[in-house]
């Protein structure tokens, strides 16, 4: 009853606020803010849930996730009727919210099955070399596949050394956020912006100056950092896992990989016309076969892939679960933020409409790479970089062209400053829990942050000097 009276309570103070709805979808101009409660209530549960309530949080995230939701259809169906909301939860679904599960999934469980063995000994040079090569990988497997490829054998490599923390700390850094920002594989906001429009090879052409540079940078600091420990040292200790050839089995997970990419890229070039249309939403054939494709992905590597690859990367379901539970609240509590940051300066949104809008009217890229980046930073990057992304227009050919300045800067932003937390990207939280149960004493939330502020925060003002100034 109370859940009863509450839903019921916002309906009616919304319906007072916003009673409007155009043709094409809501009329984000006539609805107030209280709509957006919902997608900023999800995105601070996300973000506090673990660290305030962890118990709790990890028996019941779907619940709670649910209930989010809930605020946002059941006002939605009350207001504007139950044919308008199903239409636009339907056109969420089908157009964004499965294909991207489907992307995660297919590339998670390819890259869960693909392994780097064996053991060398983790001096500076091999150290750098990993953290390289796991750079480069983050986006052609994305940040999570990479991350969890490469962080065992790093790992092994220095489970004799005294000083490792800061292995594993520019590991988040750079294999697992900014190594993830050349391809709509690299990284969730990347593939969102895909969805909207975003060639795929926009990015790779667009940042990878701004990469090259920041990947160069600290990867250049952690070889200094790291010799200078290795140095101070002097004897290690004995070494547990003794130093042996490192190999690479379940290579039919790298070709399905491939065929996953293929498929993305084709999807993107090849438009033949043809839609089937469902409650309003067009479903181009071209995606659908991308679909496909992701599911027999999925569906081969786990029948191609040996149970002790699996085991040997840790492998399980509960990440993809969370993720697909948690982005499904968060792409309908997104709903209505959507429909008011199109309305631009007519919305409720108006005064973050100026805050990135230069005096002169243009856009102020500065502005969008660190608001964006900020946001990611303590909460997820994905909705971030969409709400953004629409605040910039939403028009992907406008973007891409005439904008490409604000394209790049939401995507870096979002990209590269989900590392400046333990919760700002996801797979910064899984590194941090394999580090912490393999016996590396993982600085706290605020002791990463510590490290995230004195390296990355002035890497980020030398990007936004070079790049955007």
């Amino acid at each position: 009853m109370q859940l009863k009276k509450l839903l019921t309570a916002l309906a009616l103070c919304l319906a007072l606020t916003s009673p409007a709805f155009a043709a094409e979808g809501l009329d984000g101009s006539k609805m107030a803010l209280l709509w957006a409660i919902p997608f900023a209530g999800m995105l601070l549960s996300i973000a506090l849930g673990p660290l305030l309530f962890a118990d709790i949080w990890h028996h019941h995230y779907g619940k709670i996730s649910a209930l989010w939701a809930a605020l946002v259809l059941v006002p939605m169906a009350m207001i504007y009727g139950a044919d308008i909301t199903a239409h636009v939860l339907f056109h969420t679904a089908a157009l964004e919210y499965i294909p991207f599960i489907l992307m995660l999934t297919a590339l998670f469980t390819a890259a869960g099955g693909l392994v780097l063995r064996g053991n060398l000994h983790g001096a500076p040079v091999l150290n750098t070399g990993l953290l390289a090569l796991g750079t480069l990988m983050a986006s052609v497997i994305g940040t999570t596949g990479a991350a969890m490829v490469f962080i065992r054998p790093l790992l092994r490599a220095n489970d004799n050394r005294k000083h490792n923390v800061h292995v594993v700390v520019f590991f988040i850094f750079l294999v697992a956020n900014i190594g993830g920002s050349l391809t709509p594989i690299g990284d969730p906001p990347l593939f969102l912006g895909f969805l909207r429009g975003v060639d795929f090879t926009w990015t790779l052409s667009h940042l990878w100056l701004q990469t090259l540079f920041a990947g160069g940078v600290l990867l250049a600091l952690f070889f200094g950092l790291d010799s200078w420990l290795y140095r101070r040292e002097g004897v290690v200790a004995p070494d547990p896992t003794p130093d042996s050839p490192l190999h690479v089995t379940g290579l039919a997970n790298l070709a399905l990989i491939g065929v996953a990419i293929g498929a993305i890229a084709l999807s993107g070039a090849w438009k033949p016309g043809l839609a089937i249309e469902i409650l309003g939403a067009k479903l181009e054939v071209q995606n659908l076969l991308r679909e496909a494709v992701m599911i027999g992905v999925t569906l081969a590597s786990l029948a191609l892939t040996q149970k002790d690859d699996r085991a040997q990367n840790g492998f399980e379901w509960d990440p993809i679960v969370e993720v697909a539970k948690l982005f499904a609240a968060i792409f309908v509590t997104i709903i209505p933020v959507m429909a008011m940051l199109n309305a631009g300066k007519a919305g409720a949104f108006a005064p973050l409409v100026a805050l990135v809008t230069t005096p002169a009217g243009g856009a102020n890229n500065v502005a969008f790479f660190w608001l964006t980046g900020l946001l990611s930073s303590f909460l997820d990057n994905a909705p971030t970089y969409l709400v953004f992304f629409e605040l910039a227009g939403g028009d992907a050919q406008r973007l891409m062209s005439e904008m490409a300045g604000t394209l790049a800067a939401i995507s870096l932003g979002a990209v590269y400053m989900g590392a400046n937390t333990y919760i700002g990207n996801a797979p910064n939280f899984m590194v941090y829990a394999i580090a912490k149960r393999a016996g590396v004493m993982m600085p706290s939330f605020f002791g990463y942050m510590a490290w995230s502020g004195a390296i990355l925060v002035p890497l980020f003002l030398a990007v936004t000097v070079l790049f955007m100034c």
